[in-house]
C-alpha cells in the first residue's frame, strides 16, 4: 500500500518514466508534478534498472538491525509473557530491558494486550469497555473505590485445579454446597493503596463494618481523612448495603456516591484490583483448602502496598504516594 502522505503512486512514477521518454528534462517533470528532482531520477534509474516491477511499492524496513534485541532476549520476553502475563514495566523490569523494548517485541509477535486475554487461562478473549475519560484525583483520600468480589469455596483437599476437571467430575457430589467467599476491597484513587477481606456474605451490616475497618487501616497508612467513596449501587443487599454505608459514611465525613447502574468501568480501579486479586492471588497458585487461600490474602495486600511495580504510579507501588506514617 502507497504511504498516506506519498505525492505519487505506481501510476504516477509510471508517468514520470512515459515523459522523460518523451524528452521532457528531469526537472520540467519534478516541477510539473510537483515533486523533487531527485525523487524524479529515483524512479526513471529504478526502472531503467527493474523495469515495471521496479516501480512497485517496497517496504521501508532495513535490511539489517545491528541493534535489535538478541533472539534469546525477545524469547525470554515471549515465554516470561506467556507464563506470567505480566505487562512490560514489570517484564522489563525484571530482565533490566526498557518497557518500551519489551512492548515492541511484544507487538512484532504478534502478542495481543493483556486486556484482551482471560486472566485465568490467558486465552484471547474480546476486550472490555472502558471509560473515555481517565482521571486521577490529586490527593490520597479525595476519592476511594468500593466494590465486592464473589469467589468460589476451595473444597477440601482442593478442587478442579488441583486434581483436574476430570477427577474432579468423578468424586464431584453435586446435592453438597460449597459456597462462595466474599472478598471486600477498598481502592484509593490518587495513591491505589487497597484492603481487602474476606467476609461470609454481602450484607448491609457486613459491608458497612467492612468500611469501618478499612478506613482505619487507611488512617494507618497516611490517609486519615476520606472524602468521598464511589460504590456499585448494585453491590451487596441493594437497599440495605445503601443504608448501612450511608451511616458509616456520615461517621466518617465522607459523601457518598453511586456509578451509574450496570457501567462497572465507572469504578474501573477497584475492578482492576479485582481482576488482579484473582489472578495473582486466588488463582495464581493450586491450593488445597479454602483457609490456605485465605491466610494469603494479608500478606499478598502488603505486597501490593508497599512492592509491587504498578504501571500508573510510574513502576512504584501505592505506598510511595503517602506519607509516612
Amino acid at each position: 500500500m502507497t504511504h498516506a502522505n506519498a505525492r505519487t503512486t505506481v501510476h504516477g512514477r509510471l508517468l514520470i518514466v512515459q515523459r522523460h521518454q518523451q524528452g521532457w528534462a528531469q526537472a520540467h517533470i519534478a516541477a510539473a508534478m510537483g515533486i523533487s528532482r531527485k525523487c524524479v531520477r529515483t524512479w526513471i534509474t529504478r526502472y531503467a534498472a527493474e523495469g515495471l516491477d521496479g516501480l512497485r511499492d517496497r517496504s521501508s524496513r532495513p535490511h539489517r538491525s545491528p541493534t535489535r534485541t538478541p533472539g534469546d532476549i525477545e524469547a525470554r520476553i515471549i515465554e516470561l509473557r506467556t507464563r506470567e502475563r505480566c505487562g512490560p514495566d514489570e517484564l522489563g523490569a525484571q530482565l533490566g530491558l526498557p518497557a518500551r523494548t519489551v512492548s515492541r517485541v511484544l507487538a512484532r509477535h504478534g502478542l495481543p494486550h493483556l486486556s484482551a486475554l482471560d486472566p485465568m487461562t490467558g486465552a484471547v478473549l474480546r476486550s472490555s469497555k472502558t471509560t473515555a475519560v481517565r482521571y486521577e484525583r490529586e490527593r490520597p483520600g479525595e476519592l476511594v473505590h468500593m466494590d465486592i468480589k464473589k469467589i468460589g469455596r476451595i473444597p477440601a483437599g482442593g478442587g478442579w485445579r488441583a486434581h483436574g476437571r476430570a477427577a474432579r467430575e468423578a468424586t464431584y457430589d453435586r446435592k453438597a454446597r460449597i459456597g462462595y467467599d466474599y472478598v471486600h476491597s477498598l481502592v484509593d484513587d490518587h495513591s491505589r493503596l487497597a484492603y481487602s477481606e474476606i467476609l461470609p456474605d454481602e450484607k448491609g451490616t457486613t459491608c458497612a463494618a467492612f468500611l469501618t475497618r478499612a478506613a482505619a487501616y487507611f488512617a494507618a497508612h497516611g490517609i486519615a481523612r476520606i472524602e468521598r467513596i464511589m460504590t456499585d449501587p448494585s453491590s451487596g443487599n441493594a437497599w440495605a448495603y445503601r443504608w448501612s454505608l450511608r451511616e458509616v459514611c456520615t461517621a466518617l465525613g465522607a459523601k457518598q456516591k453511586f456509578i451509574r447502574p450496570h457501567c462497572p468501568w465507572q469504578n474501573g480501579k477497584v475492578e482492576r484490583l479485582n481482576r488482579t486479586l484473582a489472578t495473582e492471588w486466588a488463582y495464581r497458585q493450586v491450593l488445597t483448602s479454602n483457609a490456605q487461600r485465605a491466610a494469603a490474602l494479608a500478606p499478598w495486600i502488603e505486597h501490593y502496598n508497599t512492592r509491587r511495580r504498578h504501571s500508573a504510579l510510574g513502576g512504584l507501588p501505592p505506598i510511595s504516594r503517602l506519607s509516612p506514617t
